[in-house]
């Protein structure tokens, strides 16, 4: 018994210390009820009340996202990304803050990305820089967004194309 207890003991620390080991959640400032699920990076971003993060998503520094927001796991945020309140992400939806990457910082160009109330974007979407998703939008699983999406309308494809207003 005293042995099946000390095994016990140590596979809860070996849990607690890899836990601790693959999370980094730094300068962050959390809004009431936020709920972050394991395995993610948070750093320099503000979180809104009554959200939640997945597991597997990395959020970068002076990311705003809104209340009510749901951020569904493998999904990435960069810098320069603003989500307004309640937006829905899908499972590994990417955002990109730049269009012409490099590996010169100097001639790196940030792109700011807009992400209005109500939003809905489905898993696996890719989200260019410099767009702004209108209220109460939703793009199709998959689809690469170029270009501003109206308010209201359904879009999808690869480039997303405008389905339905």
């Amino acid at each position: 018994m005293l042995r099946q207890c000390r095994n016990l003991c140590r596979i809860i620390r070996r849990l607690f210390i890899f836990k601790m080991r693959y999370q980094k959640i730094d300068k962050v400032k959390l809004g009431k009820n936020v709920k972050i699920y394991d395995f993610v990076n948070l750093y320099g971003c503000k979180i809104g009340d009554q959200t939640k993060i997945g597991a597997f998503v990395e959020i970068q520094k002076g990311v705003k996202i809104g209340n009510k927001c749901k951020i569904s796991s493998h999904s990435f945020i960069c810098e320069g990304v603003t989500i307004e309140d309640e937006v829905f992400i899908g499972h590994g939806v990417l955002f990109i803050n730049d269009n012409k990457p490099t590996i010169d910082e100097k001639a790196w160009v940030l792109k700011k990305t807009l992400v209005k109330k109500g939003a809905n974007i489905g898993t696996g979407a890719i989200i260019m820089g410099g767009v702004t998703l209108g209220e109460n939008c939703l793009v199709g699983a998959g689809a690469v967004i170029t270009k501003d999406v109206p308010a209201k309308s359904v879009v999808a494809g690869v480039p997303a194309r405008i389905i339905r207003k």
